[in-house]
């Protein structure tokens, strides 16, 4: 899968409190078209007044949790961006709430990639977060422990099923 194709000419959307941030997301996206907000304010409006292929939302600063369930309820398929929030729960709760990807800030240098793996599994009808698991699953491991799953088995196995 190459990303610059599979994103190329695909409006998103970055939301962040911090112009560092959403200034080098932009330029990983640089195939895409890129709306930038730095609050919850500015991404409400741009979600109720635009459509997008994808979302992507920083936990902290802006309520991203709120940005989630806009988005959703606008069938914007959305990867969860955290530094601050990284923990067992908030992956946990961005899945629940409707989040495709969860990805810490250490590892948005490969954004482009992850949101082709959102977009590529969505045009073909495959399981989102099998994708994640493969990629991000190693840095769970080192973050939360090897046995990260075993706090809710059932969840994690409905989530990954094939």
């Amino acid at each position: 899968m190459d990303p610059e194709k599979v994103l190329e000419g695909k409006k998103i959307l970055v939301v962040d409190d911090e112009m560092d941030v959403i200034d080098f997301l932009s330029e990983r996206l640089e195939t895409s078209e890129v709306d930038r907000a730095l609050s919850y304010e500015e991404a409400k409006e741009l979600l109720e007044t635009n459509h997008y292929d994808a979302a992507v939302l920083d936990i902290m600063g802006v309520r991203g949790y709120d940005l989630l369930k806009l988005a959703r309820g606008r069938e914007i398929p959305v990867l969860m961006l955290t530094a601050h929030a990284l923990s067992r729960d908030s992956m946990k709760e961005s899945f629940e709430k409707g989040a495709y990807y969860y990805v810490p800030k250490d590892e948005m240098d490969k954004i482009d990639v992850y949101l082709a793996d959102i977009l590529e599994a969505l045009e073909n009808d495959k399981n989102v977060w099998l994708k994640w698991y493969d990629r991000l699953s190693t840095f769970c491991d080192r973050r939360f422990g090897a046995n990260w799953r075993n706090e809710d088995p059932e969840f994690w196995d409905s989530l990954l099923k094939y």
